[in-house]
């Protein structure tokens, strides 16, 4: 009889190292969160990063393209943030140049977390071409976070020069002398 209770006890053992312990299961579980307690911060600063050169990148866009098509329509800096934009199928205007990503060029003007504006500066250019809404002399365009902290921390901007200004706090300048006050990208 001694035999069959041999084989109860080693099915008891089996039984008992089959499966995890509650110990064992609260342990991964405990490193598991400490592992994303460390990597979740580092992730959402590089998101900040990629966010920003994003927006220094369609900022250095949009001045190339305001001054393209400054060339192109003899009309000065464009008007509006949308007339640089428009259908890639579409033939090309003075209103709509498709010069720039229409992501960024339509309402509500934003792509990777930022907010983008254009606004014209020092006046209307003399002579206007044909069809075509009145030019600036100046301009500026701006890059502001939608949401501070979030999905990024500085705001930049740049004027007519084409030299990209940042401010580390986020605020959007007010005018084009307040964005030449700040800082420059190098």
């Amino acid at each position: 009889m001694r035999a069959p209770m041999i084989k109860d006890n080693k099915k008891q053992r089996r039984k008992s190292q089959q499966g995890f312990s509650l110990i064992e299961l609260l342990i991964v579980v405990a490193i598991i969160l400490i592992i994303a307690a460390i990597a979740i911060p580092n992730l959402l600063r590089s998101r900040q990063s990629a966010n920003q050169a994003s927006a220094v990148a369609n900022l250095r866009t949009i001045s190339t393209a305001a001054v393209s098509y400054w060339v192109t329509y003899s009309n000065g800096y464009p008007p509006t943030l949308a007339s640089l934009g428009g259908p890639e199928s579409a033939a090309a205007t003075c209103n709509q140049a498709v010069l720039v990503d229409e992501v960024i060029t339509t309402p509500p003007y934003q792509k990777s977390g930022y907010q983008y504006s254009f606004t014209g500066e020092q006046g209307n250019v003399a002579v206007v071409p044909a069809g075509c809404t009145p030019g600036f002399v100046g301009y500026m365009a701006t890059a502001t976070a939608l949401s501070l902290g979030v999905t990024g921390v500085i705001s930049y901007c740049t004027t007519e020069p084409g030299i990209i200004h940042y401010d580390p706090l986020g605020a959007t300048p007010g005018s084009e002398a307040a964005c030449n006050a700040l800082n420059t990208l190098q």
